[in-house]
Protein backbone atom coordinates (compact mmCIF):
# COMPACT_ATOMS: atom_id res chain seq x y z
CA UNK A 1 0.00 0.00 0.00
CA UNK A 2 1.22 3.49 -0.77
CA UNK A 3 1.61 6.32 1.72
CA UNK A 4 -1.39 8.01 0.13
CA UNK A 5 -3.55 5.25 1.61
CA UNK A 6 -2.52 5.99 5.21
CA UNK A 7 -3.98 9.42 5.80
CA UNK A 8 -6.23 8.42 8.71
CA UNK A 9 -5.47 6.65 11.98
CA UNK A 10 -8.10 4.04 11.06
CA UNK A 11 -6.18 3.07 7.91
CA UNK A 12 -2.94 2.82 9.89
CA UNK A 13 -4.71 0.73 12.51
CA UNK A 14 -6.09 -1.60 9.83
CA UNK A 15 -2.60 -2.20 8.41
CA UNK A 16 -1.05 -2.82 11.83
CA UNK A 17 -3.89 -5.22 12.62
CA UNK A 18 -3.32 -7.01 9.30
CA UNK A 19 0.35 -7.53 10.15
CA UNK A 20 -0.54 -8.90 13.60
CA UNK A 21 -3.22 -11.26 12.30
CA UNK A 22 -1.00 -12.52 9.47
CA UNK A 23 1.80 -13.12 12.01
CA UNK A 24 4.11 -10.76 10.13
CA UNK A 25 4.43 -9.34 13.64
CA UNK A 26 4.22 -12.26 16.06
CA UNK A 27 3.21 -12.24 19.74
CA UNK A 28 6.08 -10.79 21.75
CA UNK A 29 7.69 -9.05 18.74
CA UNK A 30 8.62 -5.40 19.11
CA UNK A 31 7.22 -3.35 16.25
CA UNK A 32 8.89 -0.31 14.61
CA UNK A 33 8.63 2.89 16.61
CA UNK A 34 6.19 5.69 15.80
CA UNK A 35 8.76 7.74 13.91
CA UNK A 36 9.70 4.80 11.69
CA UNK A 37 6.07 3.89 11.02
CA UNK A 38 5.15 7.48 10.18
CA UNK A 39 7.89 7.51 7.54
CA UNK A 40 6.85 4.14 6.15
CA UNK A 41 3.17 5.08 6.01
CA UNK A 42 3.80 8.66 4.86
CA UNK A 43 1.64 10.17 7.59
CA UNK A 44 1.99 12.27 10.71
CA UNK A 45 3.44 10.67 13.81
CA UNK A 46 0.28 11.70 15.70
CA UNK A 47 -1.75 9.57 13.28
CA UNK A 48 0.39 6.53 14.09
CA UNK A 49 0.17 7.27 17.81
CA UNK A 50 -3.63 7.36 17.69
CA UNK A 51 -3.77 4.05 15.83
CA UNK A 52 -1.38 2.29 18.22
CA UNK A 53 -3.19 3.63 21.28
CA UNK A 54 -6.48 2.29 19.95
CA UNK A 55 -4.97 -1.17 19.44
CA UNK A 56 -3.34 -1.05 22.87
CA UNK A 57 -6.76 -0.34 24.35
CA UNK A 58 -8.06 -3.58 22.79
CA UNK A 59 -5.23 -5.57 24.38
CA UNK A 60 -3.44 -6.41 21.14
CA UNK A 61 -0.40 -4.22 21.76
CA UNK A 62 1.69 -3.78 24.88
CA UNK A 63 3.02 -0.22 25.02
CA UNK A 64 5.54 0.81 27.65
CA UNK A 65 7.23 4.15 27.94
CA UNK A 66 10.89 4.02 26.84
CA UNK A 67 10.61 0.24 26.31
CA UNK A 68 8.73 0.44 23.01
CA UNK A 69 5.66 -1.28 21.65
CA UNK A 70 5.30 -4.96 21.06
CA UNK A 71 2.58 -7.39 20.11
CA UNK A 72 1.02 -8.73 23.29
CA UNK A 73 2.26 -12.19 24.23
CA UNK A 74 -1.33 -13.29 24.80
CA UNK A 75 -3.18 -11.00 22.40
CA UNK A 76 -6.69 -11.68 23.57
CA UNK A 77 -8.85 -8.90 22.21
CA UNK A 78 -11.20 -7.22 24.63
CA UNK A 79 -14.88 -6.88 23.91
CA UNK A 80 -15.75 -3.27 23.19
CA UNK A 81 -18.96 -1.70 24.41
CA UNK A 82 -20.32 1.60 23.21
CA UNK A 83 -23.13 3.67 24.65
CA UNK A 84 -25.91 2.88 22.16
CA UNK A 85 -28.67 5.29 21.25
CA UNK A 86 -31.75 3.15 21.76
CA UNK A 87 -33.66 4.94 18.99
CA UNK A 88 -30.93 4.01 16.47
CA UNK A 89 -30.93 0.43 17.73
CA UNK A 90 -34.68 0.08 17.22
CA UNK A 91 -34.79 1.89 13.89
CA UNK A 92 -31.83 -0.20 12.72
CA UNK A 93 -34.09 -3.23 13.06
CA UNK A 94 -36.63 -1.60 10.76
CA UNK A 95 -39.02 -0.84 13.60
CA UNK A 96 -40.79 2.39 14.52
CA UNK A 97 -39.38 4.08 17.60
CA UNK A 98 -41.25 5.95 20.29
CA UNK A 99 -40.50 6.79 23.90
CA UNK A 100 -42.44 8.13 26.83
CA UNK A 101 -41.36 9.61 30.15
CA UNK A 102 -43.05 7.85 33.06
CA UNK A 103 -41.37 9.83 35.84
CA UNK A 104 -39.33 13.06 35.80
CA UNK A 105 -38.45 14.68 39.11
CA UNK A 106 -35.75 15.80 41.49
CA UNK A 107 -35.18 13.43 44.37
CA UNK A 108 -32.66 12.23 46.91
CA UNK A 109 -31.44 8.88 45.55
CA UNK A 110 -31.36 5.63 47.52
CA UNK A 111 -28.08 4.92 49.29
CA UNK A 112 -26.91 2.45 46.62
CA UNK A 113 -27.43 4.98 43.84
CA UNK A 114 -25.83 7.75 45.92
CA UNK A 115 -22.74 5.55 46.33
CA UNK A 116 -22.58 4.94 42.58
CA UNK A 117 -23.12 8.63 41.82
CA UNK A 118 -20.62 9.67 44.51
CA UNK A 119 -22.81 12.46 45.86
CA UNK A 120 -23.22 13.74 49.39
CA UNK A 121 -26.18 12.71 51.57
CA UNK A 122 -29.28 14.81 50.97
CA UNK A 123 -28.24 16.04 47.50
CA UNK A 124 -31.13 15.81 45.04
CA UNK A 125 -30.50 14.40 41.59
CA UNK A 126 -32.58 14.29 38.44
CA UNK A 127 -34.57 11.05 38.31
CA UNK A 128 -36.09 9.75 35.08
CA UNK A 129 -37.99 6.60 34.26
CA UNK A 130 -38.43 6.25 30.51
CA UNK A 131 -40.06 3.55 28.41
CA UNK A 132 -38.78 2.94 24.88
CA UNK A 133 -41.10 1.21 22.41
CA UNK A 134 -40.53 -0.64 19.14
CA UNK A 135 -43.53 -0.78 16.82
CA UNK A 136 -45.66 0.29 19.76
CA UNK A 137 -44.50 -2.58 22.01
CA UNK A 138 -42.34 -2.14 25.14
CA UNK A 139 -38.67 -2.67 24.32
CA UNK A 140 -36.76 -1.41 27.37
CA UNK A 141 -37.32 0.91 30.25
CA UNK A 142 -34.63 2.93 31.93
CA UNK A 143 -34.49 3.99 35.56
CA UNK A 144 -31.93 6.79 35.36
CA UNK A 145 -30.27 9.21 37.77
CA UNK A 146 -28.39 12.26 36.47
CA UNK A 147 -26.24 14.71 38.42
CA UNK A 148 -27.30 18.11 37.01
CA UNK A 149 -24.29 19.73 38.68
CA UNK A 150 -22.00 18.04 36.15
CA UNK A 151 -24.37 17.96 33.16
CA UNK A 152 -24.81 21.51 31.85
CA UNK A 153 -28.08 22.14 30.05
CA UNK A 154 -29.86 18.99 31.20
CA UNK A 155 -32.55 20.78 33.19
CA UNK A 156 -33.50 22.98 30.23
CA UNK A 157 -33.58 20.04 27.80
CA UNK A 158 -36.91 18.72 26.55
CA UNK A 159 -36.43 15.07 27.47
CA UNK A 160 -39.89 14.15 26.28
CA UNK A 161 -38.94 15.14 22.72
CA UNK A 162 -35.51 13.49 22.83
CA UNK A 163 -34.78 10.76 25.34
CA UNK A 164 -32.19 11.33 28.05
CA UNK A 165 -30.20 8.47 26.48
CA UNK A 166 -29.99 10.23 23.12
CA UNK A 167 -29.52 13.71 24.59
CA UNK A 168 -26.61 12.63 26.80
CA UNK A 169 -24.82 10.75 24.00
CA UNK A 170 -25.17 13.78 21.70
CA UNK A 171 -24.24 16.50 24.18
CA UNK A 172 -22.10 15.25 27.05
CA UNK A 173 -18.60 13.79 26.55
CA UNK A 174 -17.49 10.95 28.80
CA UNK A 175 -14.08 9.47 29.40
CA UNK A 176 -15.10 6.20 31.02
CA UNK A 177 -17.85 4.03 32.30
CA UNK A 178 -18.75 0.65 33.70
CA UNK A 179 -21.32 -1.97 32.78
CA UNK A 180 -22.76 -4.86 34.72
CA UNK A 181 -25.13 -7.47 33.31
CA UNK A 182 -27.66 -9.56 35.14
CA UNK A 183 -30.90 -11.45 34.78
CA UNK A 184 -34.04 -11.06 36.83
CA UNK A 185 -37.58 -12.32 36.88
CA UNK A 186 -40.27 -9.77 36.24
CA UNK A 187 -42.03 -8.52 39.33
CA UNK A 188 -45.29 -6.61 39.37
CA UNK A 189 -43.66 -3.29 38.35
CA UNK A 190 -41.62 -4.77 35.49
CA UNK A 191 -44.57 -6.82 34.22
CA UNK A 192 -46.79 -3.76 34.19
CA UNK A 193 -44.29 -1.52 32.37
CA UNK A 194 -43.05 -4.12 29.88
CA UNK A 195 -46.45 -5.74 29.30
CA UNK A 196 -45.14 -9.19 30.18
CA UNK A 197 -46.02 -11.84 32.73
CA UNK A 198 -44.72 -11.83 36.28
CA UNK A 199 -41.92 -14.36 36.59
CA UNK A 200 -40.68 -13.99 32.99
CA UNK A 201 -36.93 -13.68 32.56
CA UNK A 202 -35.54 -10.21 31.83
CA UNK A 203 -32.09 -8.99 30.78
CA UNK A 204 -30.73 -6.06 32.81
CA UNK A 205 -27.84 -3.66 32.24
CA UNK A 206 -26.59 -1.35 34.98
CA UNK A 207 -24.36 1.38 33.54
CA UNK A 208 -22.58 4.45 34.87
CA UNK A 209 -20.51 7.00 32.94
CA UNK A 210 -18.16 9.68 34.15
CA UNK A 211 -16.00 12.54 32.96
CA UNK A 212 -13.04 14.13 34.76
CA UNK A 213 -13.69 11.94 37.77
CA UNK A 214 -17.32 13.04 38.15
CA UNK A 215 -20.20 10.64 37.58
CA UNK A 216 -22.58 11.90 34.91
CA UNK A 217 -25.37 9.35 35.08
CA UNK A 218 -26.28 5.93 36.38
CA UNK A 219 -29.02 3.95 34.68
CA UNK A 220 -30.64 0.55 34.97
CA UNK A 221 -32.00 -0.72 31.65
CA UNK A 222 -34.52 -3.54 31.90
CA UNK A 223 -35.35 -5.18 28.57
CA UNK A 224 -38.52 -6.91 27.50
CA UNK A 225 -38.41 -10.75 27.29
CA UNK A 226 -36.48 -12.08 24.33
CA UNK A 227 -33.91 -9.30 24.07
CA UNK A 228 -30.45 -10.31 22.84
CA UNK A 229 -27.30 -8.24 23.15
CA UNK A 230 -24.51 -8.29 20.54
CA UNK A 231 -20.96 -6.98 20.80
CA UNK A 232 -17.67 -7.49 18.97
CA UNK A 233 -14.29 -8.90 19.85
Amino acid sequence: MSGEEFKTWQSVQAEVLRRINSRQWKPGDFIPNEAELSVEFGCARATVNRALRALADTGLLDRRRKAGTRVALNPVRKATLDIPVIRYEIEGKGQTYRHTVLEHNRAVPPSGIRARMQTEPGVKLLHLVTLHLADGKPYVFGDRWINPAVVPGIEAADLSAKSANEWLVANIPFEGGDFSFSAMTAGHREAEILACKEGEGLFVIDRSTWNKGLVITSVRLTFAPGYQMHTKI
